[in-house]
């Protein structure tokens, strides 16, 4: 089989290298070929009848492509603000900075950077779209925002790897904790790919890319546990 796959929700320059050994590895257990694809519209992969696998974020699992996209298991991070199999978003603003009026926000369909940003604060102002969370700390640094809300594991990332991103801003809020991201799939036989992620996290031989990656573990969560996130987000539009 020849296999659509991405990792887009954290695949940053810097653990690239650890991102496609962990790959290469899953893909071997797994019986399926083909690299994985990176810098293309996450979106449209969801959107493919040949996505084999992929992450997702908990909002588009619940809304728009609900009942479209197969259910693998949901990651544990080791990154401050994650909990098991469950993460939240840090909420920022620029240090001094007291006016609390613009949200810069990833996307309108983020768990992370809009709906944690609602469950947070309220009555913020018209939003702007800055397409990712990175682009997201940097509008709240050059003043074209006031706040936004950002994934701890990006967070973790920008610490490591980036930490001019979090210059001159301070954490006001944190969200609550929501299960994290879900590795997805529209192809792929859900029981195989199970035991290819059970594989590859036992392999001693993978440690240092699932350091790099902050992976620990993994949950199978129930059918059931994502429903949080919509109930959340009807609590405060009620």
């Amino acid at each position: 089989m020849i296999a659509k796959a991405s990792l887009p929700m954290y695949d940053w320059p810097e653990i690239r290298a650890a991102t496609d050994e962990f790959w290469r590895e899953f893909s071997e257990h797994a019986g399926i070929s083909g690299a994985l694809l990176h810098g293309e519209q996450h979106d449209h992969l969801w959107r493919d009848p040949a996505m084999v696998f992929s992450q997702t974020c908990g909002y588009p699992f619940t809304h728009e492509f609900s009942g479209q996209l197969k259910y693998i298991a949901t990651p544990h991070y080791d990154c401050e603000g994650c909990v098991g199999a469950e993460y939240s978003s840090f909420v920022f603003a620029r240090n001094g900075h007291f006016k609390i009026s613009v949200p810069a926000i990833n996307s309108m369909d983020s768990m992370s950077g809009m709906l944690a940003l609602k469950l947070v604060l309220q009555n913020l102002g018209a939003p702007l779209i800055t397409g990712s969370h990175v682009a997201s700390l940097k509008a709240v640094q050059s003043g074209l925002a006031d706040v936004c809300a950002v994934d701890a594991v990006v967070v973790e990332l920008a610490r490591l790897h980036r930490p001019y991103l979090l210059e001159g801003l301070v954490q006001i809020g944190q969200s609550p904790l929501v299960p994290g991201l879900p590795f997805v799939t529209r192809a792929g036989d859900v029981s195989i790919l199970r035991e290819a992620l059970r594989k590859t996290f036992a392999d001693p031989a993978l440690a240092k890319a699932r350091e790099l990656m902050r992976l620990t573990g993994y949950s199978i969560l129930s059918a059931e546990a994502y429903d949080v996130i919509p109930q959340l987000e009807r609590a405060i539009t009620s």
